[in-house]
């Protein structure tokens, strides 16, 4: 995907959990089952406060929340768990309505868009061919290809690489407030979902400029982001 030579146009970089794909609850359900298994007892909603930022970030800010003396050890315990769990959940993850119709639309006005998540290719693979994405058009960018995950900007820095379009005419779609500071952090716009479970006034604290309720209604409002359809 390119952009019209001689034209800015805005580029999309999709968040994918809660954001295309709803699948937070099941990611919180993964970490639960693996602290769990470690006996660390945390409340799910404080779990949920952390889902959309990188794992290993994710798992040091949960247990020392905790006050837990830990070792590298049990951190790489708690993601396997969290991974080997997720594989289970995931067979009940949906793609978030309008989804796929808000992505086909995108690319059907030539409109250059990706996809910059937290999880690791392993995971989110299956998540993303619910979507249909033809992976041979539109870039993938992992926790696997950047040094750091959200908050930090480098997913959302290497997908508008990866697309060739600068950054500071790029918008970052996300529905936690990682991915707003993370937006914020690459100098992108950021538009906030409510499907991740976030209020509008949490995102909008993070630095996003608009907020919708899912996929649809961000649809429904493409022309006032600069999707012109």
């Amino acid at each position: 995907m390119s952009t019209t030579p001689g034209r800015e146009q805005t580029a999309f970089l999709f968040d994918l959990d809660g954001t295309l794909v709803d699948s937070v609850y099941q990611h919180v359900l993964s970490w639960q089952e693996a602290l769990d298994a470690e006996g660390i007892a945390l409340s799910v909603w404080r779990v949920h406060r952390r889902i959309g930022m990188s794992g290993g970030l994710f798992t040091h800010m949960l247990l020392r929340e905790t006050g837990i003396d830990f070792d590298e050890a049990q951190v790489e315990r708690l993601q396997r768990g969290h991974a080997e769990a997720y594989r289970r959940h995931a067979r009940s993850v949906r793609p978030l309505p309008g989804a796929k119709a808000l992505l086909d639309t995108l690319t059907e006005a030539g409109i250059p868009w990706a996809i910059a998540t937290s999880g690791r290719l392993e995971s989110a693979r299956p998540v993303i061919d619910l979507l249909d994405v033809d992976l041979s058009r539109v870039p993938i960018i992992t926790r696997d290809q950047v040094a750091y995950a959200k908050p930090e900007p480098d997913l959302f820095l290497a997908a508008a690489e990866k697309l060739g379009v600068p950054i500071d005419t790029s918008t970052v779609v996300g529905d936690s407030v990682w991915d707003m500071l993370a937006s914020r952090r690459a100098r992108a716009l950021g538009i906030g979902l409510l499907s991740g479970g976030y209020s509008t006034e949490e995102l909008e604290r993070a630095g996003a400029y608009r907020v919708y309720e899912d996929p649809a209604d961000m649809l429904r409002h493409l022309d006032e982001v600069g999707g012109r359809r």
